[in-house]
């Protein structure tokens, strides 16, 4: 097999860590004894290889739950968000429809939620109502209050916005559905290892997760059902083994499981001190790139993530940028599930964000491994490149004429 090759990567600066983040070291290096070591299968009850590996498992569990201050009852191990919020929604589908049939959602959804939400109304029959959002993305909540009905049964509203960074008011939503028997899930996978999830947890019923945005191994996932009881209100999505209490066929994934819970331990004992360096440079690289003439900041929202910022850079064509940038740097103009897409952001154009703004914006996502040089550099290599493309744009030109 040929070698992969690699060349030059270590000369660019990663600022797409919520596309993904690279495993930590320590996370790999504590999982790499599970493939050949400890291999056995946690399902194999009569000797000492399947004991071993259940019991990886059961410990990776309880130190999960236990750093998020939830019962091990209450989680389910998926292969990532996307199969958790299509086991999520599909199980609230299926098991209503005939007689509570709604879903409330919002337009800056995630697409895993947009187009399982898509696919339920054209093949479940499902009704669902997509949201408003208001200039800083946040969700309309009168709107809200307005399309609750009596068929209403679940409300999917991701807790971080993977493209702006802001936070919902999750716990505002929680009060609008407090005692009329509806469901609140949030897509949280980009807010855990970054910020407090106390609240989230106060508020949902069901939450999902991936490693792999918090520098665990990619393929792997959690969906979080309040109270063990909530468990019987999903579906399995895969048959076969009847593993994780019947929700999940299908021999569990030891090493991934593992190094979830590794990568969730060391984003805790990083803790507070961590986010605030982020922060910090997340901070310094907006006023840098704010002072180019006609940058523009998508991510208003005073509540967001401390690694996320979307910009815009008026009378550039953003493919270019992107283009131009990537021999530098690893950045995006949002959802990595939707990158290859040349339509503007959803997400913005939902904001009110002017379709040629929204054409011209980048997201930049910081990360453990990001310093100050690389934001000196961002800075810099920025500023330059726009100065180009803007040379040769006759709007630029005429924009004081």
């Amino acid at each position: 097999m040929s070698k992969i090759c690699l060349s030059g990567m270590n000369n660019r600066i990663y600022l797409d860590y919520n596309a993904t983040t690279p495993c930590d070291q320590q996370v790999v290096d504590y999982m790499l004894p599970l493939f050949n070591e400890t291999y056995g299968n946690p399902s194999s009850a009569h000797h000492t290889y399947g004991w071993l590996a259940k019991e990886v498992i059961l410990d990776s569990t309880k130190i999960i739950a236990k750093a998020l201050g939830v019962s091990a009852d209450d989680l389910v191990f998926t292969s990532g968000a996307t199969e958790s919020i299509n086991m999520i929604l599909k199980s609230f589908s299926s098991k209503f429809k005939l007689k509570r049939n709604h879903i409330i959602t919002c337009k800056t959804e995630h697409k895993a939620v947009l187009d399982t939400c898509k696919f339920l109304e054209k093949h479940e029959g499902l009704s669902v109502t997509y949201l408003d959002v208001d200039k800083k993305g946040l969700v309309d909540l009168d709107q809200l209050k307005k399309a609750v009905r009596p068929e209403t049964i679940l409300i999917s509203i991701m807790h971080s916005n993977n493209e702006t960074g802001i936070i919902q008011p999750l716990k505002k939503i929680r009060q609008i559905i407090d005692g009329k028997d509806i469901y609140l899930f949030s897509d949280a996978t980009q807010s855990l290892g970054k910020v407090d999830l106390m609240d989230l947890f106060a508020s949902v019923d069901f939450a999902c997760f991936s490693a792999h945005k918090l520098y665990g191994p990619k393929g792997i996932g959690l969906v979080y059902a309040k109270d063990k009881s909530k468990n019987n209100l999903l579906r399995s999505l895969i048959q076969g083994g009847g593993q994780q209490k019947m929700m999940r066929g299908g021999t569990m994934n030891t090493p991934a499981i593992a190094g979830f819970a590794k990568a969730v331990e060391l984003c805790f004992d990083l803790g507070v001190e961590e986010q605030h360096r982020i922060m910090n440079l997340r901070n310094k690289l907006e006023s840098g790139l704010l002072k180019v003439e006609d940058a523009v900041s998508n991510s208003k929202s005073v509540e967001r993530l401390p690694n996320t910022s979307n910009i815009s850079f008026a009378y550039v064509d953003g493919f270019k940028l992107l283009s131009a940038l990537s021999k530098y740097m690893a950045v995006s103009n949002g959802s990595a599930c939707n990158s290859a897409n040349e339509n503007p952001s959803h997400v913005l154009l939902a904001m009110g964000v002017d379709q040629n703004l929204a054409f011209a914006s980048i997201r930049f996502s910081i990360g453990r491994f990001t310093s100050d040089v690389d934001i000196d550099n961002v800075i810099q290599i920025i500023d330059q490149e726009v100065a180009k493309q803007r040379n040769n744009n006759i709007l630029w030109e005429r924009r004081s004429s």
